[in-house]
């Protein structure tokens, strides 16, 4: 997701809860986006188009968080 920021990442999961708990959601989303994808769980093509839109939702305001953090730490 964001390897290019990977230390930005990995100190806003120490610092910050509200980070971790976007990161924590977004990482439970994938998993499920990835397993309807691969047919392992059966969903309906509009259940998983709002599951996609949420994991966007949750990766822009994560996106947020790290420019925050990386202006701070330049």
């Amino acid at each position: 997701m964001f390897e290019f920021d990977q230390d930005a990442v990995d100190a806003l999961l120490l610092d910050s809860a509200k980070f971790r708990r976007l990161y924590d959601k977004y990482s439970t989303l994938k998993t499920k986006v990835h397993d309807a994808n691969a047919k392992q769980v059966v969903m309906n093509q509009l259940d998983l188009e709002l599951l996609k839109k949420e994991k966007l939702h949750l990766k822009d305001r994560m996106a947020d968080l790290i420019k925050g953090y990386r202006q701070v730490h330049v």
